[in-house]
C-alpha cells in the first residue's frame, strides 16, 4: 500500500536541541559575537568562536551529509584557500618581515603575511559558523511565524513572505514533472540538446508560476486576508524558558571570550 506524499509540504527543522529553540533566539544569540568579530585582528578570538560554533552545531543538530560537508570540507577548505590567498596578496611593506617562509625570485612570503591572512580567513569562518547555528536548524517559514508572533511584524508582510517560501518546493516539483515529460517524449541528445532542453524548461515553469500565483491570490481573498488587524495562528512558535537560557548563554559566553581575548588596548 503506497502512501501519498504532499510535494508542497514544508520540511521542518531537525527537532533536536537547536531545532527546539525559537528562531529569533538562534538569530539574536550569536549576533553580538558576529558583530564584534568584524573588528578582531588576532588569531585566537575567531578560533575560539569557531570551535564553540562547531560544538553547538554538532551537539544541537543531526549530522547529515550536508552538515558534514559544510563543517568538514567547505569551511576548513575555505580557511586554507582564503588564508593563503590573503597572505600572497597582502602588501609586504605593512607587515612584520622578520621571518621568511617562502622566497621565489624577488617575491617573499613572510610570517606576518601568513598571520594576517589566516586571521582574516578565521574571522570570516567564525562569522559563517555562528550564522550556521540558525541557518542549518531553522526554516524560513518558522522565522516568518516567529517574527509575526514575537516581533509583531504585520501579518500581511509575514504571510506574503510565507507564501513566497512555498513557491520553492512547488517549482521543484513542477521541474521534476517537466523533466519526466521530456524524457517520455525522447528529449535527449548531446551537449547542445542539454542547453536547449534547459531553455525549454523556462516557459512551462513561468506558466506554472503564474497559475500558482493566481491560485494563491484567490485563496487569500477567500480567507479575507488583510481584512482584520490580526489573524489566528495555526502554527505557534513560542518563546519559552529554554530560548531565554540559550539567548543569555550565548551573550554571556561571548562577553567572557571577548573580555578575556579581545585586544582592548589597541587603537
Amino acid at each position: 500500500m503506497s502512501v501519498a506524499v504532499d510535494p508542497y509540504a514544508e520540511v521542518g527543522a531537525d527537532r533536536r536541541f537547536l531545532g527546539g529553540i525559537n528562531p529569533l533566539a538562534k538569530l539574536a544569540g550569536p549576533f553580538p559575537a558576529i558583530l564584534l568579530l568584524v573588528f578582531v585582528r588576532d588569531l585566537t578570538t575567531p578560533s575560539v568562536f569557531l570551535v564553540l560554533a562547531y560544538a553547538v552545531i554538532l551537539a544541537g543538530t543531526r549530522l547529515t551529509r550536508t552538515v558534514a560537508l559544510i563543517l568538514g570540507v567547505a569551511l576548513p577548505l575555505g580557511v586554507v584557500v582564503f588564508g593563503v590567498g590573503m597572505s600572497v596578496w597582502i602588501d609586504a611593506s605593512r607587515i612584520d618581515r622578520s621571518v621568511e617562509i617562502v622566497s621565489i625570485g624577488a617575491w617573499t612570503l613572510y610570517s606576518g603575511a601568513l598571520e594576517i591572512g589566516f586571521a582574516t580567513s578565521l574571522r570570516l569562518a567564525a562569522i559563517v559558523a555562528l550564522a550556521l547555528i540558525a541557518g542549518l536548524t531553522t526554516t524560513g517559514p518558522d522565522v516568518v511565524r516567529a517574527s509575526v508572533q514575537q516581533l509583531r511584524v504585520p501579518y500581511r508582510v509575514g504571510y506574503t513572505a510565507l507564501a513566497a517560501f512555498r513557491f520553492v518546493p512547488r517549482f521543484r516539483h513542477e521541474l521534476d514533472i517537466i523533466r519526466q515529460a521530456h524524457r517520455v517524449r525522447g528529449a535527449h541528445g548531446g551537449r547542445f540538446a542539454v542547453v536547449a532542453r534547459w531553455w525549454g524548461y523556462v516557459v512551462p515553469l513561468l506558466a506554472g508560476a503564474i497559475r500558482h500565483a493566481e491560485r494563491v491570490a484567490l485563496a487569500m481573498d477567500a480567507r479575507a486576508f488583510g481584512a482584520h488587524p490580526d489573524r489566528t495562528e495555526r502554527h505557534l512558535v513560542p518563546f519559552r524558558a529554554r530560548d531565554v537560557v540559550f539567548l543569555g548563554g550565548c551573550w554571556v559566553v561571548s562577553a567572557v571570550v571577548f573580555a578575556a581575548l579581545f585586544p582592548w588596548t589597541l587603537g
